[in-house]
């Protein structure tokens, strides 16, 4: 859990970084695309574990898990700081419980329900904050990692109750190499990512913190993590968002970012809602 915290913690700086040249999509696109080619000869490997009947389960938990977030975070991270994102994505153990209980038949207590309700009533909170701690409007961008989360979650319970015969290794493997040609596709035949990469002023260096992205955050990460889920309990699992806003806020700091009293309030509250939910 504390070697997933770190490098989940730091993928907001690193999506910000990329950002720095490429548009929200090339990015997305290029980690997906990374992923798949970095996972594939393992994917070879854990071919024979799968039946016909798996792919369509792996392409959704792919599509789940991996590209949709990847869009949503690079398209929110234009107006949210990596810090508040990183904050923002603790929301994904609450969103983990909900989609457990309406689309599963898990059963929660009630002091998970209101923890919930805390967690979002945090998140609410940083997205009224801007970067000053002013209140100054509704930020619509943050409902785009809210979002995420959801599939997060729902992903995290489709594994658990849907692909529970296969390894995790396997999952991971098989899901992202079947999403990853839908990267490669649109960030070659829809974007102008090969003339950026030419010609913008420190496009290489961008490229090599996305490339980062895809290898560690995606490649790696997702692998651990779905092992965890395999492991332990969806619940269990998606708790590793307690200590990634220390590492990714640690990074927004560094990188000159500014933190409010409120955006530790919204923390606070989102953080305090995560554990009543997980409390046994």
């Amino acid at each position: 859990m504390l070697v997933l915290a770190l490098i989940w913690g730091t993928s907001f700086i690193l999506m910000k970084k990329g950002l720095v040249v490429f548009d929200p999509g090339q990015v997305a696109a290029l980690r997906v695309t990374v992923a798949g080619i970095v996972l594939f000869p393992l994917a070879i490997l854990k071919w024979k574990e799968v039946r016909s009947t798996h792919l369509y389960k792996l392409f959704l938990s792919g599509l789940m898990g991996v590209f949709i977030p990847a869009f949503l975070f690079t398209a929110a991270q234009r107006h949210i700081s990596s810090s508040v994102a990183g904050i923002l994505n603790t929301l994904s153990p609450l969103w983990t419980m909900v989609m457990g209980a309406v689309l599963f038949q898990v059963i929660f207590k009630r002091g998970a329900v209101i923890g919930m309700l805390i967690g979002l009533a945090g998140a609410v909170l940083l997205m009224l904050s801007r970067t000053g701690g002013e209140f100054t409007g509704f930020n619509l961008y943050g409902l785009l990692i809210v979002l995420a989360c959801a599939f997060y979650g729902l992903n995290l319970n489709f594994i658990k109750f849907k692909i529970a015969d296969l390894g995790s290794l396997t999952i991971t493997s098989i899901s992202v190499i079947l999403i990853a040609p839908l990267g490669a596709i649109y960030l070659l035949g829809f974007t102008d990512f090969t003339s950026t990469l030419a010609t913008a002023p420190g496009a290489w260096k961008a490229f090599g913190f996305v490339a980062l992205l895809g290898f560690m955050s995606t490649a790696v990460a997702v692998s651990i993590f779905n092992k965890m889920v395999k492991m332990t309990t969806p619940l269990f699992a998606s708790s590793v968002t307690y200590i990634m806003p220390i590492v990714s806020v640690m990074w927004g700091v560094i990188d000159g970012e500014e933190l409010m009293v409120t955006h530790f309030i919204g923390m606070a509250l989102i953080l305090s809602g995560v554990y009543l939910a997980n409390r046994k």
